[in-house]
């Protein structure tokens, strides 16, 4: 009888094949069986005409592919930018590059809008007068890391520019993480005085 039910209330055209949740409140309005909520679930689940009719909309989150850990400081390092700070002196925003293997962060305060030109004089100026040029860096889709003027000053320069992937935060994640701290920093110390951050 039960197996009658639910293939009245799921199955036909009154039923019209809803998820496992509308069928459930149909039935109860109208039945009740202890385990009814689990018969439910299942009965949908294994649904013939659903299986092969309605699409998954789970999206493929895709394989975690962690990173290789560097052997040494300053070998691979994430950039990302935190932008819409209120107004510094002459400064917007912050780029923020994370060492992978020390965690060690470092924070330049930049004017917005900036060109990959600026960007690179900024990166010699703090990161590569004292760290070296890194073997690897990493960074998301920006347009600034992904111009021209950056392939081509890694690829002279022996260095590898890896951009993170959507969906992979193994990648890209430690920068991420970095920002949330300096944001909550900066709005704890400086909610007075905003324009005193830089």
């Amino acid at each position: 009888m039960q197996l009658k039910v639910l293939s009245a209330l799921h199955a036909s055209p009154v039923g019209g094949h809803s998820g496992a949740l509308a069928t459930y409140i149909k039935v109860k309005h109208l039945f009740f069986w202890h385990g009814m909520k689990n018969d439910i679930w299942a009965f949908v689940q294994s649904c013939s005409v659903c299986l092969q009719s309605k699409p998954d909309r789970a999206r493929y989150p895709g394989l975690l592919q962690p990173l290789p850990v560097p052997s040494a400081s300053w070998e691979i390092i994430s950039l990302d930018f935190i932008e819409s700070l209120p107004q510094s002196g002459s400064y917007n925003a912050i780029l923020v590059v994370v060492d992978k293997f020390s965690k060690f962060s470092q924070f330049i305060p930049l004017r917005h809008p900036f060109t990959a030109a600026t960007m690179a004089r900024a990166f010699m100026d703090q990161i590569y007068r004292l760290h070296g040029l890194p073997k690897a860096i990493i960074s998301d889709h920006d347009q600034i890391f992904t111009s021209h003027l950056w392939q081509s000053l890694f690829k002279a320069a022996g260095s590898d520019l890896r951009l993170s992937s959507a969906y992979h935060p193994q990648t890209d994640g430690q920068s991420e993480r970095v920002n949330q701290c300096v944001e909550t920093f900066l709005g704890c110390f400086i909610h007075a005085c905003p324009s005193q951050w830089s």
